[in-house]
């Protein structure tokens, strides 16, 4: 991905996910927002966007993180919402015996006292394997995966979904379920 395409996925990124209002534009219950009302907020804040261009990051992210609609008229960040505005209407899995977590050495204290909280974001996120996992963890520093004993968790009556780019979401991850 070129710069440019980096620089627009984080800028997306974030008014799709966290602060829509930042530019003035609103997004649904299902995070859609308008294409024409964004590329036009974008350029009242001084981002240069078009369809092209945007159609560009979508289908080039690795990550997937964003989906344009059949009509070709909205986009949305498939996961990773912090904005209380947006409720997207998962459909509930069941997960696979066990998934993965990536995070930075320094916040394993924390995870063994609390388990996996969302935080700012409405779900804790989940790999399907390791390496996807440690390359999530290595954004935060010195990278450590953490063994999830998902099914288990799912019998015992939390709730899973998987977002459009294959990322598993739960609302928390208790410590008994948690194993290194």
């Amino acid at each position: 991905m070129s710069k440019q395409h980096s620089e627009i996925s984080r800028f997306l990124s974030f008014v799709l996910r966290h602060q829509p209002e930042a530019i003035g534009i609103k997004l649904d219950l299902e995070g859609w927002a308008d294409i024409s009302a964004l590329i036009a907020a974008a350029a009242n804040d001084g981002k240069q966007l078009d369809r092209d261009l945007i159609q560009t990051v979508v289908t080039t992210s690795d990550k997937k993180r964003f989906s344009i609609s059949e009509d070709g008229l909205r986009i949305r960040a498939v996961q990773g919402h912090s904005t209380e505005s947006v409720d997207i209407d998962y459909v509930e899995k069941v997960p696979p015996e066990f998934l993965y977590h990536g995070t930075a050495t320094r916040f394993i204290e924390s995870i063994r006292n609390q388990g996996l909280l969302p935080g700012s974001r409405q779900y804790v996120h989940l790999s399907q394997d390791k390496q996807t996992a440690l390359a999530v963890g290595q954004r935060h520093g010195k990278p450590v995966t953490l063994k999830i004993k998902a099914l288990l968790m799912h019998e015992q009556g939390f709730k899973f979904f998987q977002a459009e780019n294959e990322v598993w979401l739960t609302e928390l991850v208790p410590v008994t379920f948690l194993t290194e």
